[in-house]
């Protein structure tokens, strides 16, 4: 064998490796391609059922933001109407308390008059007794 037919085994030899190797990378990107593929169609799957139960959900939500709309419009509606009561009660606790104070004084008033009174009282049976003795030296 000359030196040009062993450079073109040489060259033979490594071109078949090349192509052993582009072969193997070959095989394991259409694994890989295949995989990916089947990924894509489970995330296509998964995405078409999330904006299925959204849409629902979505629904659902706003049905029910708008019960509680007319729930705090009812109970904003129903706060008005007690407000007046809350009004009246502060009215009425601020008149028991004026009626308490005026209730006080008069109850100190009859006191003192009662005192008073007491006094007078004593003064005037004094007073009864001392006529009394003096009428009855008078008969006699």
């Amino acid at each position: 064998m000359s030196g040009s037919e062993i450079a073109a085994l040489i060259a033979a030899i490594a071109f078949l490796i090349l192509v052993v190797f582009i072969v193997m990378l070959l095989l394991r990107l259409t694994k890989v391609v295949a995989e990916l593929k089947d990924s894509v169609k489970l995330v296509n799957q998964t995405v078409t059922i999330v904006n299925d139960k959204s849409e629902v959900l979505m629904t659902q939500v706003e049905s029910l933001l708008d019960k509680s709309n007319t729930l705090l419009d009812d109970v904003n509606g129903k706060v008005k109407e007690l407000d007046p009561v809350f009004v009246a009660a502060g009215d009425l606790g601020t008149s028991i308390s004026d009626l308490n104070a005026s209730s006080r004084n008069l109850a100190t008033k009859v006191t003192h008059a009662t005192a008073t009174t007491g006094k007078v009282g004593l003064f005037a049976k004094s007073v009864g007794a001392v006529n009394r003795m003096r009428l009855r030296r008078k008969q006699k």
